[in-house]
């Protein structure tokens, strides 16, 4: 029978689950808990067994013929030949295994990275954990945008709204309560206002729950419709890829077919040109494009998270390298999110603060008289208020500052708003201190800061009873609610005179790119129950206290990257809830106001139809003052002037816009989890530098996959020009089957997998953002693999000519053999670069390369000279004259096209010198 928890009163609920709504459970039973009920997810669709994975690798079509060629073989009694392709497959099939097995396993990676996380009390510590470590007892905490992780009934709420439409289909947020609902027999799963449960969404307000139910015992688990099992991402260049694969499958099969008529009809034997016939198709067929393609991907999203960038959906990485502008957050993501108040105005005072970060050391320096209204300034700063300031752990930085006086220091830090630190480092700077405050007051209700209201008011009683609410928000909103100003120790009217004189210091403090919050209050009389805390009836009438006056400053990194990326060809846009003032003062220090760039209001968007904000969007690098609907239109208006754009965003408002983003990029330490769930990115440390590394590491994945195709496909034009061409002119096969299956394996597996991690160019944040549109062949890729594949078979005919001519056919296809193997291994490493040569980029950049290629270099010289293995593959042991054509056939003609390349480029610098 199910527990009616929404029945029974709370601390029945805490005593029955064996937990305290303060302290939460201890380690030992929260490991004795996990053992019991397991951890707290939903059963997902099984997974492919790494066996079966294997298996999986013998069901292409050309494998399933070259095994049935295998057995052909067999039985006409070639058993070296049987046994040898039947190694070739099944080594091929391991190294086919080991690409799709790591790009399951990098994926698995990334979705652990990106699973949700709880805020929970344990031990009487507040932490973060996986949500999958929940268990029934334990205390959550919860708050706008945050997705319930596990099935909780609440113990305490702040105006709190759920989203429940998962569960219920009803889209309007449902107000929760706390009162228990006993004496109700039959209650829906909507009417349960006292439970969150698992999947719904908290869209205003925070809260506390106990968890009761985890996992599959949700009310989520119960209904298995909505088991959630993510698709696989296949990005846009996969599924052109897999086009293209099919296109050459289609062409290949066609020429191996020619190659087979035509050496049948010149008196080949059958069996020979089909075995032949299928091996060409085999090493032709770019059967691992899609392959290299996902692990290429796979590896740079690892790149990626290293550098802080997780990428949620697989497209975002190949659509990174098409950016052309950002759309980025001011706090935190351009600044360094440390708010430190630094002036404010009372009444006729200017107080200046001094201090440093969130350290309250630091004191007050009155420019005219201290009068009572400063306390009760600094004690709203201190309610209403929900961060938390503490000192954290040992800090290096304190450590060598306090050496000399053998001290170890500790750092102050904030867990919260960091606007909302800094007010209350402010307040802890005049000895005023919420811990202390609150032994006398209790907060009675709290009306939570959004960004349509931009203001925050909360109810505190004291000991005598007198209740009173204290407000705070931003100036233009607070100063239309307040009637009278504390002022020289008076309550007087607040005149319009007056408030423009505070508009004005609000301008001045905003010049100095200050963020500016107004405070205020009011004493409520005659308000007695939960239910007329309202904003309507609470936050009107106010009594003004002051401004106060915060700067967060910009990162120095972030002022690098926004060059780097003006450098690639990418805009920086800043939006931000702050004053214009204080955002254009920002903008000039961050270097986004250069000539012609302009600052946009929100205010002045609304005055602007969609056309013309179309047009002013060319113009705007900061916009000021925005709200969440703003951000959608900006990121609409951007798209319409054919811009690829990237969004930040961290409030649950900013999902439309980050969904709407070609890329949508959420903040992984302030983001809450429904803009998460609506990004493609996330930014696991909340800062632009990591866009910018982002970006550079898409480019380099998308560059890493030219490199690839570029070697993959001129290597396979050279075989089949190469066998095609000899059966046209009537020469002997240069190729034997045997031959072409292990040229495959040794050119096509670990040189190409190498190209996969070469690391970006050193010039790639100085290019123009990549055209999304653009074919895989543009920039003249396509005419580049024919006229090497073309290169690569005249050279291996001309090497088998010469080989003729010394008078052995099995010693002209040992050279032909090798010129193209050594073609194909010394051309890899022109293959780093379209742009620049090997003399340029150097050797050493990509150890894995070398280290490929040298294993590579061993097997192919193991089957010339080592003895068992010459009848096998029908090699004989060259002599040194015999490599002198080879290697001169194979590598010649590429240090020629290195250093005519490195002369064209040198020339190029020189004419760009002179013109400059």
């Amino acid at each position: 029978m199910t527990t009616r928890w929404f029945a029974m009163k709370r601390q029945e609920v805490l005593e029955q689950l064996a937990t305290c709504s303060e302290k939460g459970l201890d380690e030992q039973q929260a490991k004795e808990r996990m053992e019991q009920f397991g951890p707290n997810k939903l059963i997902s669709a099984r997974k492919t067994p790494p066996w079966q994975m294997f298996l999986n690798q013998f069901k292409d079509f050309m494998v399933l013929v070259l095994i049935a060629a295998t057995v052909i073989s067999g039985f006409l009694g070639e058993w070296a030949d049987a046994v040898t392709i039947m190694i070739i497959v099944v080594v091929n099939a391991v190294l086919g295994f080991v690409q799709e097995f790591r790009a399951e396993k990098s994926m698995e990676a990334l979705k652990a990275m990106t699973a949700p996380e709880a805020k929970v009390i344990r031990e009487g510590l507040e932490r973060k954990l996986p949500a999958a470590e929940l268990v029934p007892g334990d205390i959550v905490l919860i708050d706008t945008g945050d997705k319930i992780p596990a099935d909780l009934r609440l113990l305490s709420i702040a105006n709190l709204e759920v989203e429940e439409s998962a569960l219920t289909g009803e889209s309007h947020p449902v107000k929760k309560r706390v009162a228990n609902m006993a004496g109700q027999e039959e209650v829906s799963l909507g009417d349960t206002r006292n439970m969150a449960y698992m999947g719904t969404v908290v869209v205003r307000g925070r809260g506390s729950g106990v968890v009761v139910n985890t996992g599959m015992h949700t009310e989520m688990g119960h209904i298995t419709r909505m088991i959630q099992e993510a698709e696989e991402d296949v990005t846009p260049l996969q599924r052109r890829l897999e086009q293209l694969g099919k296109i050459l499958v289609a062409f290949c099969l066609l020429v191996c077919t020619l190659v087979v008529v035509l050496g049948v009809w010149r008196g080949e034997p059958l069996y020979n040109m089909f075995l032949a016939g299928v091996s060409l198709a085999v090493a032709a067929i770019p059967e691992g494009l899609p392959a290299i393609v996902t692990i290429a991907l796979a590896i740079g999203v690892q790149r990626m998270i290293k550098r802080n960038a997780i990428i949620r959906r697989l497209p975002a990485v190949e659509t990174l390298g098409c950016a052309t502008v950002i759309c980025s957050d001011k706090t935190g993501t351009l600044t360094e999110n440390q708010m430190t108040v630094r002036q404010a105005w009372l009444g006729s005072t200017q107080v200046k603060v001094s201090g440093e970060g969130y350290d309250p050391k630091g004191g007050f320096d009155f420019q005219g008289p201290k009068g009572p209204e400063f306390n009760l300034f600094l004690k709203c700063a201190a309610l209403c208020n929900n961060a938390q300031l503490s000192k954290g752990e040992l800090s290096v930085t304190g450590l060598l500052r306090n050496l000399q006086a053998g001290k170890l220091a500790r750092v102050w830090g904030v867990a919260g708003d960091p606007t909302e630190g800094a007010l209350m480092v402010m307040a802890a700077k005049g000895k005023i201190w919420r811990k202390d405050l609150e032994r006398e007051d209790i907060r009675l209700a709290e009306l939570p800061f959004d960004s349509t209201r931009k203001r925050m008011s909360v109810v505190y009683k004291d000991r005598s009873g007198k209740v009173t609410a204290y407000v705070k928000g931003a100036p233009d909103v607070m100063l239309d609610l307040c009637s009278h100003i504390y002022k020289d120790g008076r309550i007087i009217p607040f005149s319009e005179s007056m408030k423009a004189e505070m508009l004005k210091y609000n301008s001045h403090m905003a010049k100095e790119a200050l963020r500016v919050l107004a405070l205020a209050y009011r004493n409520l009389e005659g308000f007695q129950t939960e239910d007329e805390f309202t904003e309507e009836r609470i936050e009107q009438g106010l009594t003004f206290l002051g401004l106060a006056g915060m700067i967060d400053p910009p990162r120095p990194s972030a002022i690098q990257a926004i060059q780097a990326c003006r450098r690639a060809g990418i805009r920086t846009v800043m939006i931000t809830g702050d004053h214009q003032l204080t955002a254009q003062a920002v903008g000039k220090e961050l270097g986004l106001l250069a000539k012609g760039a302009q600052v946009l209001s929100g205010r002045e968007i609304d005055r602007l139809s969609d056309d013309e904000l179309q047009r002013e969007a060319e113009a705007t690098a900061v916009y000021a003052r925005v709200s969440p609907k703003h951000k959608l239109r900006i990121v609409r208006a951007l798209k319409r002037n054919g811009h690829v754009v990237a969004m930040t965003g961290d409030g649950v408002n900013d999902a439309p816009a980050v969904k709407e983003a070609d890329i949508g990029i959420a903040m992984g330490k302030s983001g809450t989890d429904v803009t998460k769930e609506a990004s493609a990115m996330v930014l696991a440390d909340d800062n632009f530098t990591t866009i910018a590394a982002a970006i550079e590491e898409g480019r380099a994945i998308y560059d890493n996959i030219r490199k690839f195709i570029r070697y993959l496909l001129s290597c396979n034009v050279g075989e089949v020009l190469t066998m095609f061409l000899a059966v046209l002119m009537g020469m002997p096969l240069p190729l034997l089957p045997i031959q072409i299956l292990w040229m495959n394996l040794v050119t096509d597996g670990l040189p190409a997998m190498a190209l996969g991690v070469d690391p970006a160019e050193r010039d790639i944040m100085y290019r123009r953002p990549r055209d999304p549109q653009e074919s895989v062949f543009s920039h003249g890729l396509g005419w580049r693999i024919a006229s090497t594949g073309t290169l690569f078979a005249l050279g291996t005919l001309l090497a088998f000519a010469i080989g003729l001519m010394m008078g052995q056919v099995d010693l002209a296809r040992t050279m032909a053999f090798n010129t193209l193997v050594f073609y194909q291994l010394t051309f890899v490493f022109s293959c780093r670069s379209e742009r620049h040569s090997i003399l340029e980029i150097g050797l050493w950049g990509n150890p894995q390369l070398l280290l490929a290629v040298a294993i590579s270099t061993a097997l192919q010289l193991a089957v010339n000279y080592i003895h068992f293995l010459q009848p096998i593959f029908k090699t004989v042991p060259m002599e040194l004259k015999h490599w002198v054509v080879v290697l001169t056939i194979a590598i010649v003609p590429q240090l020629l096209g290195i250093l005519v390349k490195a002369v064209k480029d040198r020339a190029k610098e020189r004419i760009m010198y002179i013109r400059a």
